[in-house]
């Protein structure tokens, strides 16, 4: 293909972000003359190459899903999704049952869906850092505890807004919350956030004499406090220098400001029922109580500032230091803005400082359209996109976020929040659309992430439960799953049909057991193949095995051979009854234990039974022509017997009439000579002739 035809040379053209490279290690000399690709397990791509003699085949793993999440830990939180999902599929069931008379349904609804999601939200964590010491260090400003992940607080935010009922009047105080934790996901080479900077200073800390002549140390204070982390401020003014002991007696003035400034930042008034353990500020579950201590504190606030003593204070640097933080608490927009590093944290610092009674979403997006134009970033970060469409109260902005963002296990799992408070997103999301197929958005992304579920050996097990809430399409593919697993790992086996018991799938169950029937039967596994036929109760193959059974013992009806099938035998049992009959074989191994216990006891009682077994044997019709010669030629030690003879007269003419049956026998076409040795016949016409003699002169 000439390279101006598609453009640069490029067999495929591509347009957006530049493709990923992934190196291929295969050892092969070049050139490759064909290359195959196919999909293997999970998000990988399995490929064929071939050059020359050499083929090679290599597995690339794609990096499509989230990076910062391990395989491992990403397999821990899909099975730990498991239960609170299957739990809440079964509440939504039963409700809908009752549904038909008045319910309580839609007021209480978004209880069990918070219970859903705190279920979840347990198994989101980040790794565990190490443990602090047990002395805690005076000077650490930053706690280390579990490593934040985007995941975990995706789904939190989506938490905070579509499902927790109870906060919703002190949503802010949650956002506050929620920044905290996760403000040091937004930190990155290109992106300065506050916990960043705190971080950063911490480790500069040891190497600082005087703490207040720092410029860093007054501007991470007023970047703390802009955000509400009050705990950290106060402990960073503890650390100025007018604290010393011997300080105390020259800087008492300087020291009185600091520890009043403190004092104010310790008792902010916050909207919100309660407290976290260790943090700062008094809190106030009512709006007028609220009201009544805000406007208390910031006229504390503005007392302060207005007061003589900054101009009596000789240290200019703690001054403006201090007066800067009480403009962050007077609401200085200015102050604040210089303060944060990016939209949602002065985004939040609104909510503290200037508008802490903001309700409604409305508000809150024209707020945050209104932070992003004051701070613009280059970069738009995963979760921010995530939040703009939550606050844009735009459903399928949330999901395309979700999607493109996080993948298919939030936009699967996150749907029952997005719908928990919402009828309008309940019916957009549950309604069928003619151009999915007759499904719904909520089933098509369940049938996305079930697909991924079934694509890996370690998670196709759980795919069920998300295929059987799916109601559509989900039990087709479900079916399709089941049929597709390997019959040749017995643990794998079980675990199906134990999928198939759990979901009533009784006929899926029955074609399984007979599939692995057929596949050990034809691998040699031949008890295993039985037992498997025998539970899916398939008479037909077992018919047809009992018939090949019965002729593999008819061709060679030695010890040997008869040792190597009386297993089968006994595992076939006398149920089955093709032509002949395994009713024979099962009389013919008894007949053989007793020539095994006459080989083995010279006792004249165990041989006249086994003389009885002989003559039950050739009398019944059921006991096949071509079986008499070897039955005779195996009795020539019973027929011979020294003692005295064991057959009476009448059964030894039997059996002279069956050899003569026999031997016209042989003259048919189609007759099957046994392995016997040649002189066979005549030895058993001359052993019975002798105990014909014997029987007469007994008699």
């Amino acid at each position: 293909m000439p390279s101006d035809t598609v453009g640069n040379g490029t067999l495929v053209p591509f347009s957006g972000d530049s493709p990923v490279v992934y190196p291929l290690y295969h050892g092969l000399v070049a050139p490759i003359s064909r290359l195959s690709i196919s999909w293997s397990r999970g998000n990988s791509l399995c490929l064929s190459l071939f050059a020359g003699t050499g083929v090679k085949v290599v597995e690339v793993k794609l990096r499509g899903e989230d990076s910062e999440i391990a395989d491992a830990h990403s397999r821990r939180i899909a099975y730990g999704s498991v239960v609170p999902f299957a739990l809440l599929q079964s509440r939504r069931s039963s409700l809908s049952a009752l549904s038909k008379a008045p319910s309580p349904y839609h007021s209480d609804w978004w209880e069990h869906v918070l219970q859903y999601s705190k279920g979840i939200g347990s198994h989101l964590g980040g790794p565990k850092l190490p443990a602090s010491p047990i002395i805690e260090d005076p000077n650490a400003i930053v706690k280390k505890g579990e490593e934040p992940i985007c995941l975990k607080a995706a789904w939190e935010l989506i938490e905070i807004f579509y499902v927790d009922k109870q906060s919703q009047a002190w949503l802010p105080e949650r956002l506050v919350d929620w920044l905290a934790d996760y403000d040091s996901l937004f930190t990155s080479s290109t992106h300065e956030t506050i916990h960043g900077k705190l971080v950063d200073f911490q480790k500069e800390l040891g190497n600082i004499e005087v703490i207040e002549d720092d410029p860093n140390y007054w501007e991470l204070l007023s970047s703390a406090l802009s955000v509400g982390w009050l705990d950290i401020v106060v402990k960073m003014l503890r650390l100025h220098g007018s604290y010393q002991l011997d300080q105390l007696s020259n800087r008492e003035l300087e020291n009185g400001l600091v520890e009043a400034v403190a004092v104010l930042i310790s008792k902010m008034p916050r909207l919100r029922p309660e407290s976290v353990v260790g943090k700062l500020g008094e809190c106030y579950k009512s709006k007028p109580d609220f009201i009544k201590a805000w406007e208390k504190w910031r006229s504390q606030i503005t007392k302060l500032d207005c007061s003589p003593f900054w101009i009596q204070c000789d240290n200019r640097q703690t001054c403006e230091g201090l007066r800067n933080l009480l403009q962050i608490m007077l609401g200085n927009t200015e102050s604040l803005c210089m303060a944060t590093s990016y939209w949602i944290e002065l985004y939040i610092s609104h909510f503290l400082y200037i508008r802490p009674l903001t309700m409604g979403i409305e508000s809150m997006y024209n707020l945050a359209q209104k932070c992003i134009q004051l701070k613009p970033t280059s970069s738009t970060h995963r979760l921010t996109g995530l939040m703009v469409g939550i606050l844009e109260e735009n459903i399928e902005v949330v999901l395309a976020e979700c999607s493109r963002e996080f993948g298919p296990w939030l936009v699967a799992h996150a749907i029952e929040l997005l719908t928990a408070g919402s009828e309008q997103a309940e019916i957009l999301l549950h309604e069928e659309r003619y151009n999915l197929g007759g499904i719904s958005i909520v089933e098509l992304h369940r049938l996305v992430y079930a697909q991924i579920l079934s694509s890996h050996a370690l998670t196709w097990q759980i795919a069920p439960i998300y295929l059987t809430s799916c109601m559509k399409q989900g039990m087709g593919l479900l079916e399709n799953l089941l049929y597709r697993q390997s019959v040749q790992h017995n643990d794998v086996l079980l675990k199906n049909i134990e999928i198939c018991r759990l979901y009533e799938l009784n006929h899926i169950s029955s074609n399984i057991m007979k599939i692995a029937g057929v596949y050990h039967w034809k691998h040699g596994h031949k008890g295993a193949g039985v037992f498997w036929l025998q539970q899916a109760q398939d008479a037909s193959c077992l018919d047809r095995i009992a018939q090949q059974l019965f002729d593999s013992v008819g061709k060679s009806i030695s010890d040997e051979s008869f040792k190597q099938w009386e297993g089968m035998i006994e595992l076939l049992g006398s149920e089955s009854k093709p032509a002949g009959g395994l009713e024979f074989l099962h009389k013919y191994r008894d007949f053989k234990k007793y020539l095994q216990k006459v080989s083995g006891v010279k006792s004249t009682d165990v041989a006249r039974q086994a003389v009885d077994s002989l003559i039950l044997l050739m009398k019944n019709p059921s006991t096949p022509q071509r079986f008499w010669l070897p039955l005779l030629y195996d009795s020539l030690k019973l027929l011979n017997w020294q003692d005295c003879p064991l057959l009476s007269v009448s059964e030894t003419n039997l059996l002279l009439n069956k050899l003569q049956e026999l031997s016209l026998a042989r003259l048919r076409p189609h007759y099957t000579e046994p392995s016997l040795p040649p002189d066979a016949l005549s030895s058993i016409r001359l052993v019975l002739a002798t105990n014909l003699g014997r029987a007469i002169l007994d008699e």
